[in-house]
């Protein structure tokens, strides 16, 4: 591989230093002259009619600067997929969930905004609620909306072979349910927007905590009945994402309102509860796993049915349920397959993206699956992976071209790593060790607005700033782009200033979802930078005497590959080009779109759904204290293939967010709601893992070199989410022979089916 001075290199964030001396700016911290403060007005029931909305005490309040229901705003739905556009920025005539937004108010200060709040009283005609995605689809249960009979709200079937002539030729089927929780995102920075509104030529600014600010800009347009010429949407710093902060929300339709109304700037932001119950979580999921297998565990044929639980609106729901089915397909060969899964409305919380975005469900259920089956046809659970991995170039059901993969080998050094041989079923009552499995895109090709643009500007005095439609939402982004940049421009890092996320100044992006920032906005970069390559080395080539394609270049020097001794400096040469009459700065453009055959199709369509997969097996040793319940988890490790890391401190950091993200999804983390009710809306309620909690992690990198992605990488973000809990929980199995079949796995739980097998013991020794 040829040897690079930038890209591969352990590089801090770009903005580090900023973050970590309180420099950055999130959009909470922005601050503009005149400035107002909004609130909004929530519904207090799970289900019912808007009767009436009294609002004259909160605007006769002193301080009040405005004040608006869902009926003085135009009746225009919106929503994050195009064919899934349900919500209005305010309801309008019903309510669907407690936390579901029917006013706003103004005012000169957060204080008298909220009092205003509270002054408002909202009359309610409530209807019946539902709140199990299984009870939502019987007959005769509660519409949550009343276009959407069996409150089904997207759905897919594919099937792949002959399922029934599968199950047939399998020596072994075995069925089991499952069921996975809702989980919050819990960013640290909860969600704000600011909005300031230019009369004179009718321009509206909105500062926002987005990942996708170019699908904010469309859906503001949209909501509020204006040109998106006229909009501009600028991404601050922003304190985690995840995937809560995908949507358009009320707080950014309403400040975008209020400004242009009132011609002030105005702020919302969120209180911590309102980001629990009123923004977006992970979906809980029943699973359903009937899978046929062969006596040395080869998988024949599988049926997985999914019901998602959806709550009171779609967001992202036909997506989400297009990729919890077709990534049941990999990393494991399963050539008989039928995937039927199911959005299902609710009065409840809704469901969205997150990391991971569908396929930690699925994951869990398959992985915890194989571990069951290994046990009871007696085949070992590492090995029954190995013979069913994924192979590149193997044709695939699906139509997925897999061009490099690792996968294999990840299952291998996991196993090795952790012990497997040795601990396997082998360590004392109360310890075990346990793996899984996952793969993921990098970026998702087969729909809509996924092209990404980028613009390098090289100046005369050799600085190189960098354009970018990307949002870095704290996972280096920003800085991969400039590694890359640098890379090929051949200068240093600090050589690079990037300016990203803003539709004003920014090509456009498709945003951070689905772990496609590096190979989208990266290639993008790369051809950007190839670019300013085209135009300066001929110069550098007549400079030193030889070929373009002799070239190298770095730290501002270029030189002749095979005679480095014949160099000549960045300034020189700019100073050459200057003076044989070619303009500076030197612009160079690139643009990146992942191939797909066309957009939108996997729900009709099989096809290529990404440009690459990463893959990757995780481990873990946990300890179960047999008085308390409590799971130490000692060990996580991660085998990952993602290509060739642009960073590998950035990769490792990816690695260890998703290790505790997956402790917290598989033991601790559970956004509780009772009869529509969030009952822990708060960090001090909610019990993620903390760093007491942190185990010993490893990370093991699988070398592959995808001809796709730029300079060989591929996705090394939500992927490593996917594995964590099962492989905990698998681990648990080991080592005090329950298995759990629904997450997370409590104290209480434990303590329980430790009794009850102390219960079984006793009556067969009777």
């Amino acid at each position: 591989m040829k040897v690079l001075n930038v890209v591969g290199q352990r590089v801090p964030m770009h903005d580090a230093a900023a973050k970590i001396t309180g420099q950055a700016q999130y959009t909470d911290d922005l601050v503009l002259p005149g400035m107002l403060f909004g609130k909004l007005v929530r519904s207090t029931v799970a289900h019912g009619r808007i009767k009436s909305i009294d609002v004259s005490k909160a605007k006769a309040l002193p301080g009040v600067k405005g004040v608006i229901t869902g009926m003085d705003i135009p009746d225009r739905v919106y929503g994050i997929v195009p064919k899934a556009k349900d919500e209005h920025a305010l309801a309008r005539e019903k309510v669907r969930y407690i936390g579901d937004e029917v006013a706003a108010v103004v005012a000169i200060d957060q204080e008298t905004a909220e009092e205003a709040a509270r002054l408002i009283t909202v009359e309610y005609e409530e209807l019946p609620a539902v709140f199990d995605p299984l009870d939502a689809i019987k007959e005769g249960a509660p519409l949550v909306h009343e276009n959407t009979p069996g409150n089904v709200s997207a759905q897919i079937h594919k099937e792949f072979g002959d399922l029934e002539a599968g199950f047939a030729a399998s020596d072994y089927v075995f069925e089991d349910s499952y069921y996975t929780h809702a989980q919050n995102h819990a960013p640290m920075e909860p969600h704000a927007a600011l909005a300031s509104y230019d009369a004179l030529n009718g321009d509206l600014t909105l500062w926002s905590g987005t990942q996708i600010p170019y699908f904010l800009k469309r859906n503001l347009s949209t909501t509020l009945v204006i040109p998106e010429q006229n909009i501009r949407v600028i991404k601050p710093k922003v304190g985690g994402g995840f995937g809560q902060k995908i949507d358009m929300f009320a707080k950014d339709f309403c400040a975008c309102w209020f400004a242009k109304e009132l011609g002030r700037p105005v702020k919302f932001l969120y209180d911590r509860e309102e980001v629990f119950q009123s923004t977006r979580q992970r979906h809980p999921m029943y699973l359903t796993l009937k899978t046929g297998v062969s006596k040395e565990g080869k998988i024949i044929a599988q049926k997985i049915t999914a019901h998602a639980d959806g709550g009171a609106y779609n967001s992202t729901a036909p997506l989400m349920i297009t990729l919890s089915c077709f990534f049941v397909m990999i990393p494991y060969k399963i050539e008989n397959l039928v995937y039927e899964g199911y959005h299902v409305y609710t009065n409840k919380p809704v469901g969205g993206a997150m990391r991971g975005h569908g396929i930690p469900q699925p994951r869990f259920a398959i992985e915890r699956q194989i571990d069951q089956i290994a046990k009871r046809i007696g085949v070992d659970a590492s090995e029954m992976r190995l013979l069913n991995a994924i192979e590149a170039g193997e044709p695939h059901p699906a139509g997925f071209i897999i061009n490099t993969c690792g996968f294999a080998d990840s299952v291998r050094e996991a196993s090795k790593a952790i012990g497997w041989a040795e601990k396997r079923g082998k360590l004392p009552f109360g310890r075990g060790v346990g793996i899984a499995c996952a793969s993921f895109p990098s970026g998702v090709a087969n729909m809509s607005h996924l092209a990404s643009g980028c613009v390098v500007q090289l100046s005369s005095e050799g600085r190189v700033s960098v354009l970018s439609g990307a949002a870095d939402i704290g996972q280096g982004a920003e800085t991969v782009i400039a590694q890359i940049v640098a890379e090929r421009v051949g200068v240093p890092m600090e050589d690079v200033h990037i300016t990203a996320a803003d539709t004003g100044l920014c090509p456009l992006d498709a945003g951070t979802f689905g772990s496609g920032v590096t190979v989208r906005a990266g290639n993008a970069a790369l051809n950007a930078a190839n670019d300013i390559r085209a135009q300066l080395f001929p110069v550098v080539a007549e400079a030193l005497g030889c070929e373009v394609d002799e070239i190298e270049a770095a730290n501002r020097l270029f030189w002749v590959r095979d005679d480095p001794d014949r160099s000549v400096g960045m300034r020189d040469i700019l100073r050459q080009y200057q003076y044989i009459d070619r303009s500076l700065p030197i612009v160079g453009r690139g643009a990146w779109v992942p191939p797909a055959d066309s957009a939108t199709t996997l729900l009709t369509n099989n096809g290529n759904l990404s440009p690459n997969y990463s893959f990757m097996t995780q481990a873990a040793e946990v300890e179960v204290d047999l008085e308390t319940g409590r799971v130490n988890v000692i060990k996580v490790l991660t085998a990952h293939d993602c290509g060739q890391p642009i960073n590998p401190m950035l990769v490792e950091g990816q690695l260890e967010g998703s290790i505790l993200g997956g402790i917290g999804y598989a033991l601790y983390e559970d956004s509780t709601c009772i009869d529509g009710q969030q009952h822990n809306p708060s960090f001090l309620d909610y019990g993620f893992p903390t760093m007491m909690e942190l185990p010993e992690m490893e990370g093991i990198h699988i070398d592959t070199d995808d001809p796709i992605g730029p300079f060989g990488a591929k996705e090394a973000g939500e992927g490593t989410q996917l594995a964590p809990a099962p492989a905990i929980v698998n681990a648990i199995a080991d080592a005090i022979g329950v298995d759990f079949d629904r997450l997370p796995v409590t104290p209480d739980m434990i303590l329980a089916a430790l009794k009850k097998q102390r219960e079984e013991a006793a009556g067969e020794a009777r």
